[in-house]
């Protein structure tokens, strides 16, 4: 049975009518995103930024009793960081506004332990500030890292400590724009300098932060930022600090007695598939080895060629990506960094600058109707997608005939996410000289899939997906040449 379509035999959609029957929209199927979280996986990568006393200590993680007149960045330029961070493909910055060592990056009111008592602008500047203005000027989005942890603080592991806390991130909420992700690191108590005490204290992490009322602080305060942690509640850590996500990496995942950090990490890594929640994985890697700049890994940094294998391990596979980019002790990104950033911007600009599934003729087995027709998948539009309804248990397929034959060497699917992550399998064939041959293969598809393989010069695409928790809803199928 073709259901409700409107599409037979391989043949084009058919032309709306006043006439034409339009089916009722399908039901989504399992969990779905909020729209910040939808905006949140629009963007796709965006750059990590740690910079702090550990960058002048050479150290990963602060002990808390650091001078602040050891921050002293000689020719500190928020713009040419967050320009880097542009030139190589990154759409927002999360700024690590105070780390463990519990140094903050500005004049909080309620500690002197910050830029406020170091000689960087003699104690008048303001770096988070500057960040935020900076990602404004190059339309960049904004967020901010403020460590739960705290080794310099007296009050750390007592109930005081939470008043603080929601006072400095309430400041961080209220004196910058708008804020697209606030994160929040897993790392909970141990030794520190805790106002001198220099002691060991140990926390419950599920029950002596009181997420939900903070949760809730930040709802109020900045409604459309997500909410990052070890398992949410908007975006999940993805497991590993090595720059790759699950294959598959489902987008739900059952978070029921996980938070915080109760979720192997290899069931976050890979998430649930049919999850009661859509807490979609987060990649962090940095550019370097260390989190913060160290003079020793200026010869370590990632190669162009390293970076894509990370997109195409998170991107690719519908994971975000937050690349960690530390400056140096002059305040700036090192030109290796920097570099690397731009060489890795020209193979994004060479791959995907033209989709050559535009313009091509789209016809499918199976659609639920013309408004839900096969040219929606290559129509550039996100708003609207091809279903395909009820099949009768035949196997749906969407067939591109491209306008002249064209070399392809990545395909990239998205689904309808309103609907829900619907789709467990599905297979790409190429035509070439006539014939149909097998080219590449998925089990998941969500947010993106990326899926590369042998170039071939194609006259047509085929798309078929033999198992799907639901009718298929795909809203693009995209074509590109790497090169």
């Amino acid at each position: 049975m073709m259901g409700e379509g409107v599409e037979a035999g391989g043949g084009e959609t058919a032309p709306m009518t006043s006439r034409t029957r339009v089916a009722a929209d399908p039901q989504p199927h399992g969990a779905v995103p909020s729209a910040r979280q939808q905006r949140w996986h629009d963007l796709e990568a965006y750059g990590f930024v740690h910079f702090s006393i550990n960058t002048f200590t050479d150290k990963e993680w602060g002990y808390g009793d650091e001078s602040p007149s050891l921050f002293a960045p000689t020719d500190f330029d928020a713009g040419q960081i967050v320009g880097a961070a542009k030139d190589g493909g990154l759409k927002g910055i999360v700024l690590t506004a105070k780390h463990h060592d519990g140094f903050c990056l500005w004049p909080s009111r309620h500690t002197r332990h910050s830029v406020a008592a170091s000689p960087w602008r003699n104690g008048k500047g303001d770096m988070v500030r500057e960040f935020a203005d900076a990602c404004r000027r190059q339309g960049l989005r904004f967020g901010v890292y403020l460590s739960p942890w705290d080794r310099n603080h007296a009050e750390y592991g007592r109930p005081a400590y939470l008043e603080y806390y929601r006072a400095q991130l309430r400041e961080l909420l209220t004196g910058y724009g708008p804020i697209f992700e606030v994160w929040f690191d897993g790392a909970n108590g141990g030794d520190g300098h805790y106002g001198g005490a220099r002691e060991t204290r140990t926390i419950d992490n599920r029950t002596y932060y009181d997420w939900p009322t903070t949760w809730k602080m930040v709802r109020e305060l900045q409604p459309d930022a997500c909410l990052f942690s070890d398992a949410g509640p908007d975006c999940r850590w993805v497991g590993n600090e090595s720059g790759f996500a699950g294959d598959p990496c489902w987008s739900t995942i059952d978070n029921t007695g996980q938070w915080p950090g109760h979720a192997d990490s290899g069931h976050l890594n890979r998430g649930d598939r049919d999850g009661a929640d859509w807490i979609p994985a987060e990649v962090d890697v940095s550019i370097r080895p260390g989190w913060f700049w160290h003079a020793s890994q200026n010869d370590k940094v990632k190669t162009a060629a390293q970076l894509r294998k990370i997109w195409f391990e998170s991107v690719g596979r519908g994971a975000n990506l937050i690349l960690n980019l530390p400056p140096d002790r002059r305040g700036r990104l090192h030109e290796r960094d920097a570099t690397a950033l731009r060489e890795h911007k020209r193979w994004l600009d060479a791959t995907f600058a033209v989709d050559q599934a535009r313009g091509a003729k789209a016809s499918a087995t199976h659609s639920l109707d013309a408004k839900r027709g096969a040219r929606s998948v290559c129509d550039g539009r996100a708003s609207t997608y091809w279903c395909s309804g009820d099949t009768g248990g035949a196997v749906p397929e969407v067939v591109l005939e491209l306008a002249e034959p064209s070399m392809v060497s990545l395909v990239r699917l998205k689904e309808h996410l309103p609907l829900g992550e619907r789709i467990d399998e599905a297979t790409v064939e190429m035509r070439v000289d006539g014939a149909w041959k097998a080219w590449g293969a998925t089990k998941h598809v969500g947010p993106r899939c990326w899926i590369g393989g042998t170039p071939v010069r194609a006259e047509a695409v085929r798309v078929r997906i033999p198992k799907a928790a639901a009718s298929p809803a795909l809203t693009e199928l995209a074509l590109f040449r790497e090169p």
